[in-house]
């Protein structure tokens, strides 16, 4: 395995794909991507929770599936993805967007990189047995008839970098609208000091940003019970 942080490692296969984009965050700090703590008060993420429980407009999520060359279709796969997708009230839009353009010159620095345009929040809801298998955010994964992955194509080259606002806690020993078992965000190939891949145990209120690519692969187990809410963007940048 290479090593691309201090406490975190890559799977060799995927470090030597040739990629369309090949973002990393630099090799010395303690982690290949950036988790921002409280970006949002637990009090706000009650209230974006509560909201979307109870009163908020609801559609299953989509994939893209990739047809004729470059071209892509969205369509309702649930042996691929079962979410949910939420409409947010303009409030809690322009808060995220305010705390962001806090943030922004950190997440600026942590990659090396400036962000140019954003895609629209997505409010992704995961309820019990909900799940998103494997994927990259900025590719399409190439797989051989025995199902192993040969590469990747590039069918989003205007995500750089993602980034997930959780708005409800990772919890082993309770759970409700606040709170989900199971659910963790595990990257398929970035594996810590022992060999475990790495998973993601979220506190409501934390961000984790990442580049987008391939090299970031990955899903959201399945969800054991409980309420499972995020905030999703994808954004453009000037690498440099």
């Amino acid at each position: 395995m290479k090593q691309i942080s201090n406490n975190v490692f890559c799977d060799d296969y995927i470090s030597n794909l040739k990629l369309d984009t090949k973002l990393m965050a630099n090799p010395y700090y303690d982690y290949p991507y950036l988790i921002i703590k409280n970006f949002f008060s637990k009090s706000i993420c009650n209230d974006i929770a509560n909201y979307t429980f109870n009163a908020s407009e609801v559609h299953k999520a989509q994939v893209k599936t990739r047809l004729l060359s470059s071209v892509v279709a969205p369509s309702i796969d649930e042996s691929i993805r079962k979410t949910a997708i939420h409409t947010l009230p303009n409030i809690f839009l322009d808060m995220y967007e305010e705390n962001f353009k806090v943030h922004q010159a950190k997440i600026e620095d942590y990659f090396s990189l400036a962000l140019t345009t954003s895609t629209k929040v997505q409010t992704l809801e995961y309820t019990k047995g909900s799940f998103y298998i494997k994927h990259a955010d900025d590719s399409s994964e190439l797989v051989n008839k025995n199902g192993q992955t040969v590469g990747f194509t590039q069918v989003a080259p205007l995500r750089k970098l993602s980034s997930i606002l959780f708005s409800t806690s990772h919890d082993t020993h309770t759970s409700d609208i606040h709170s989900f078992k199971g659910g963790e965000l595990l990257f398929n190939y970035l594996f810590d000091k022992e060999g475990n891949q790495v998973k993601i145990y979220p506190e409501a209120g934390d961000m984790i940003v990442f580049p987008s690519n391939p090299i970031y692969s990955h899903e959201v187990l399945h969800v054991d019970d409980g309420y499972r809410l995020s905030l999703v963007q994808w954004h453009n940048a000037i690498i440099n």
